[in-house]
């Protein structure tokens, strides 16, 4: 692994901060504030190709290595966690089974209207009584007369009440546990598909989170995404994928933090000197580096892993694991570095630290990922 970006890596990088800069920061406290989903921004976003990043160039994607997905996940979510949760889900879930899984009719079908950022991709898994237990989901999915009958409810969906594209799991066999599991490609419009509650969050609010409700819900047999009963298998392949994902989220929200404590401390005077002048405040800002830059690393490592096609959920789960633990202490000091005024909702440290909190908890919690890192050591 080679700790220097190549060239078009620092490129990559440069062109998405200023796209985030101009487009993104202006608009991100009135996402947050007022609960806005700007669907123009993801168009401007579809144009850059950032809703296309996990997909080859191939069948129209942005064909990015796995570093530079995740350096645009961090650029994004430094100055707006809601949009960054939103392209991850879009490009890691929703997308990302789609063109992993998908037969070249499903690719050419679905993928070009995802992936211009006209039309958001969904990903269903999380129902009320399975979470961490994913495999316990009990949404069902019978075939009749050459369609799916799907029946059940999704929770805690990302975008899945206004994605054009669901991915759903459900149990095709009841008998074999996570074995029975298959996934389905469910339209936004079909017949027996409803939204139902959206959630009020405590962070990351300009996201849509949305309960999906399946009644006799009708697909075509052809909507079966990869093999019967294997769909469990193919969504914890792209939750390892997720989780580095959110792993760089936590990176980009915690960097945008350590950004307004470095500015603030050159600024603010007290006794007679800026803060930042202040041993305890240069410590605190210090640690805050040193431990965005090691989550980071971990990050990169586990998309470096990724890009060579080997295995790598043990590195994705301590770069999720690392990368939200430390993110959540990032920007709790970084409120304290502003004191009061980092209380207050005209700056955006209070909303880092409400939109970091799910980076713990999404595409797995910290305490599951240590379960799996216990297990890949023999434990």
């Amino acid at each position: 692994m080679d700790f220097q970006l190549t060239e078009p890596q620092k490129l990559f990088k440069k062109t998405v901060r200023e796209f985030a800069e101009k487009e993104i920061k202006p608009l991100a406290s009135k996402i947050d504030k007022e609960e806005f989903f700007p669907h123009e921004l993801y168009k401007k976003m579809g144009k850059l190709g950032l809703m296309s990043m996990t997909v080859p160039k191939k069948y129209g994607g942005a064909g990015i290595d796995k570093i530079s997905y995740m350096i645009a996940l961090e650029e994004i979510s430094r100055v707006c966690g809601s949009t960054g949760i939103t392209v991850e889900a879009h490009n890691s879930l929703g997308v990302g089974h789609i063109y992993e899984k998908g037969t070249e009719e499903q690719r050419k079908k679905y993928l070009p209207n995802l992936l211009n950022g006209n039309a958001l991709a969904a990903w269903a898994l999380t129902e009320p009584n399975a979470g961490s237990d994913a495999a316990s989901l009990q949404t069902t999915a019978v075939l009749e007369g050459g369609e799916w009958v799907i029946n059940g409810t999704k929770q805690f969906i990302t975008s899945g009440d206004i994605a054009a594209v669901t991915t759903v799991m459900a149990k095709t066999d009841k008998t074999l546990g996570a074995k029975g599991i298959s996934a389905f490609i469910v339209e936004k419009d079909t017949p027996g598909f409803t939204v139902g509650v959206l959630e009020d969050k405590l962070g990351l609010r300009g996201s849509r989170t949305a309960e999906l409700i399946f009644e006799d819900c009708r697909v075509p047999e052809e909507n079966l995404l990869g093999e019967k009963n294997l769909g469990f298998v193919g969504a914890m392949t792209i939750l390892d994928r997720g989780r580095t994902a959110i792993g760089a989220m936590a990176v980009g929200i915690a960097q945008g933090a350590l950004d307004e404590s470095i500015s603030y401390a050159k600024q603010r005077q007290q006794f007679g000197k800026p803060i930042g002048k202040n041993q305890a405040i240069q410590w605190m800002i210090a640690d805050m580096a040193t431990q965005i830059d090691a989550a980071r690393l971990l990050v990169q490592r586990a998309a470096f892993l990724e890009d060579k096609e080997v295995p790598f959920s043990i590195e994705a789960s301590m770069a999720k694991l690392f990368a939200s633990d430390i993110a959540m202490k990032v920007t709790r000091d970084a409120i304290q570095i502003h004191g009061g005024h980092g209380y207050m909702r005209d700056l955006p440290l209070e909303r880092f630290y409400r939109d970091v909190k799910l980076t713990q908890i999404g595409e797995g919690t910290s305490e599951v990922q240590r379960v799996i890192i216990a297990k890949r050591l023999g434990l």
